[in-house]
């Protein structure tokens, strides 16, 4: 009965999935943009597209919340969750311009390997947000959580790593200052990945 209430194009559902969706393809992008170090513009176009998108996404969700009165979720929730969901991408937007900006064209492995990090990241968010629908396996999404917060930590240990080569090996002040600032980036889309992971725990926890 209560389904009735929410129009097809207002799932909530829906939404989370086709934003992770989306986010999956956007850090997949960025990870070629830093393996191959070619077309960089073109690649960081179709990342800031792909940002775009989920940004519309977002605002769909939100508006939703405005003009829905019965919710599969608590609306805190679900507004927690896309809004984290957003900035994940707003990060790799955001490292993806500025290597386009900064024409940066010989990348480190340290970069790669937070790229890395942070594409296995979003599957995983992928992964826990499509058991949301049906909560059939609680214990595979919290796996998934579990997991998430493990790539966190390793990406924050790539980026004490990378610093600490950085400060030790270059010489020029401003690539360091470059490279601080993307590698921060990235750290920060996987610590967005983390605070999804934990919404998404209590949300289990609360309708497992």
């Amino acid at each position: 009965m209560f389904g009735r209430l929410l129009p097809k194009e207002t799932s909530f559902y829906d939404f989370f999935e086709e934003h992770a969706r989306l986010t999956v393809t956007g850090t997949a992008e960025f990870v070629s943009m830093v393996s191959s170090a070619a077309n960089i513009d073109a690649k960081a176009k179709r990342i800031k597209e792909i940002e775009h998108e989920t940004d519309v996404i977002t605002h769909r969700c939100v508006g939703a919340l405005h003009k829905v009165f019965i919710t599969p979720l608590e609306r805190d929730d679900i507004y927690r969750l896309i809004t984290r969901m957003d900035d994940i991408m707003d990060y790799v937007e955001a490292g993806a311009e500025r290597i386009a900006l900064y024409e940066i064209s010989t990348m480190t492995p340290e970069v790669v390997d937070l790229a890395d990090t942070l594409w296995r990241a979003s599957k995983d968010v992928e992964e826990a947000l499509n058991g949301l629908r049906d909560l059939k396996n609680p214990k595979r999404i919290l796996a998934k959580c579990v997991d998430i917060n493990r790539l966190e930590n390793e990406a924050d240990a790539i980026l004490r790593r990378a610093l600490a080569r950085m400060f030790k090996e270059e010489r020029d002040p401003i690539m360091i200052i470059k490279w601080k600032e993307i590698y921060e980036h990235l750290e920060g889309a996987t610590d967005r990945c983390e605070d999804v992971a934990n919404i998404i725990e209590g949300v289990v926890l609360e309708n497992a």
